[in-house]
């Protein structure tokens, strides 16, 4: 059995009021570095990890990196765990693309698996390179506790994934700054979701 920690990086500006960060370089807050060292000891606390893989993003490989120092694992950055690529609409608030691009904005809103960013991915983009990056996983630990830090869209197409779930119900699934959530994936390939957007560390 493989155990998969799904995490997401800790707290940048950009969320509230909220942007499309995507592939934007956005440092952790004070807020964020305090959430990632939370995050860090209750992994260190409960688990012991033989990976942890990051998305290349700074707020990833800060968050990463202070599992990696609570438990001694190095972290590992993956291409397939980048944030979803926004395009044209990178950094822009959600006010302002929805003033200017009504009818796309509410296309995302309400049916996001038919929606491509202008200049970017599509939700089925992000599901492809997830696989990959599950398989590989999977292939690397077929046994082991592993740790994976991504992003709000990211871990949305991983979970949809174990959960069967389809792309129209990525609204449905919260990712919260420095979140937890616990995966099992069995031998037999069938997956048992033990928690998600759990963040009781974060008091």
């Amino acid at each position: 059995m493989t155990r998969i920690l799904l995490t997401r990086h800790g707290h940048v500006e950009g969320i509230r009021p909220e942007r499309f960060r995507g592939r934007a370089e956005l440092q952790l807050t004070a807020q964020g570095v305090a959430e990632a060292e939370a995050l860090a000891a209750r992994i260190a606390r409960h688990w012991k990890p033989a990976g942890i893989y990051t998305s290349a993003l700074q707020r990833c490989v800060l968050t990463g990196g202070a599992i990696a120092k609570a438990t001694g694992v190095a972290a590992e950055p993956l291409a397939g765990l980048m944030d979803i690529d926004y395009g044209a609409w990178q950094m822009r608030s959600h006010e302002e693309v929805e003033k200017e691009a009504p009818d796309a904005y509410r296309l995302w809103r309400t049916a996001p698996q038919r929606m491509r960013f202008p200049g970017g991915e599509s939700l089925q983009d992000v599901m492809a390179r997830t696989a990959d990056v599950l398989r590989l996983v999977l292939a690397r630990h077929a046994t082991d506790t592993v740790v994976v830090v991504a992003h709000d869209s990211v871990n949305r197409a991983i979970l949809m994934q174990l959960l069967d779930m389809p792309l129209a119900a990525y609204g449905r699934l919260a990712q919260d700054p420095c979140t937890l959530n616990e995966i099992e994936i069995l031998a037999s390939g069938d997956a048992r979701v033990q928690r998600i957007n759990d963040t009781s560390h974060l008091g």
